[in-house]
C-alpha cells in the first residue's frame, strides 16, 4: 500500500521541478535564437557599411532635402563638398572607443567645427553669410593639444573641399558626465545641441572628415572601417548548450537509476 501510494505521488512531486526546468530550457533556447537574429542583423550591417564606405563620394544632399533624409538610407555614405570652417565655434567632444575606427590611444577629443557650405549646397563658389551649416567632425586631438593655439597650423582658413562620411547624432552614453559648455567640452555627438549652445542652426546630421589631412597633422582624420565584433554565433551556441545541459540534468535527476530504485522524489 505504501509502495503504491509512493509511486502514485512521484509524478506529482516531479511536476514543479519539471515545469521550472521546462521554463528554463525555453528561456535559454529563446536567448540562443535571439543571438542568431542579432547575428543576421550584424552581418547585414557589416555588409552595408563595407559597401557604403568603399563607394566613391557623391555630392552632399542639398539643404532642402535634409528634413526628409532617413538615417538607414543615408548614414555612412561618403560625400564631397566645399565650404569654410567657423573655427571660433568649434567644440571638443570626448573621444571614446569605437568598433568603426582604430583607437587613437590616450585621452583626447574629437574636434567638431561648423562649416558654412559654399555655393549651391557645397558644390563650389564662395560661402555666403546665410549659407547652410554642417557640423564636421574633423578628427582627433590629444588632450595636451586640445587648445586651438596648440595646433594652429590645422586651423585652415578660406574655402576648403573635403570628403567625409555622413553620420547621425548618437545617444548619450549611459554614464556620460553632463556637458560643460563653459569649458567647451561635450560628451555626446549631438550637433544640434552643440550648435544651439553656440547660437547656430546646423544640419540634422554631422559628417566625419576623411580628407584632406590637416596641416600639421592635427586634428588627425581617421578612416572608418567596419571592424564590428560578431560573436553572436558563439553566444547562441553557449545558450543552446546551457539549455541542453539543463534538460540532461533534470532527466538524470528525475529518472536516474538511484531514483528508480529508491522511489525517492525529493
Amino acid at each position: 500500500m505504501t509502495t503504491t501510494a509512493s509511486a502514485s505521488a512521484a509524478p506529482r512531486r516531479l511536476l514543479v521541478p519539471a515545469l521550472v526546468s521546462l521554463v528554463g530550457v525555453a528561456v535559454l533556447i529563446g536567448l540562443g535564437l535571439w543571438q542568431l537574429d542579432r547575428r543576421a542583423w550584424k552581418r547585414e550591417l557589416i555588409a552595408t557599411l563595407s559597401e557604403r564606405l568603399a563607394a566613391a563620394p557623391v555630392a552632399l544632399p542639398p539643404a532642402a532635402a535634409w528634413p526628409t533624409l532617413r538615417r538607414e538610407e543615408a548614414e555612412f555614405r561618403r560625400v564631397r563638398f566645399a565650404g569654410e570652417f567657423l573655427h571660433d565655434r568649434e567644440a571638443l567632444v570626448y573621444a571614446i572607443g569605437s568598433g568603426l575606427r582604430t583607437a587613437p590611444g590616450g585621452l583626447g577629443y574629437r574636434v567638431f567645427t561648423p562649416l558654412r557650405l559654399a555655393g549651391a549646397g557645397g558644390a563650389g563658389g564662395p560661402a555666403a553669410a546665410g549659407a547652410p551649416l554642417v557640423m564636421v567632425d574633423r578628427g582627433f586631438v590629444p588632450d595636451a593639444q586640445k587648445a586651438p593655439e596648440a595646433r594652429a597650423a590645422g586651423q585652415v582658413t578660406g574655402p576648403v573641399e573635403i570628403v567625409a562620411v555622413m553620420r547621425w547624432p548618437e545617444e548619450r552614453p549611459t554614464f556620460a558626465p553632463a556637458d560643460d559648455p563653459a569649458r567647451n567640452l561635450w560628451f555626446a555627438r549631438d550637433p544640434a545641441a552643440i550648435a544651439a549652445e553656440k547660437g547656430l542652426a546646423v544640419a540634422p546630421f554631422y559628417v566625419e572628415q576623411e580628407a584632406p589631412e590637416a596641416p600639421g597633422g592635427l586634428p588627425r582624420v581617421t578612416r572608418l572601417k567596419p571592424n564590428l565584433p560578431d560573436n553572436h554565433l558563439q553566444y547562441a551556441l553557449t545558450w543552446f548548450s546551457l539549455a541542453a545541459a539543463l534538460a540532461v540534468i533534470f532527466l538524470l535527476w528525475a529518472f536516474g537509476p538511484r531514483r528508480r530504485r529508491s522511489g525517492v522524489t525529493g
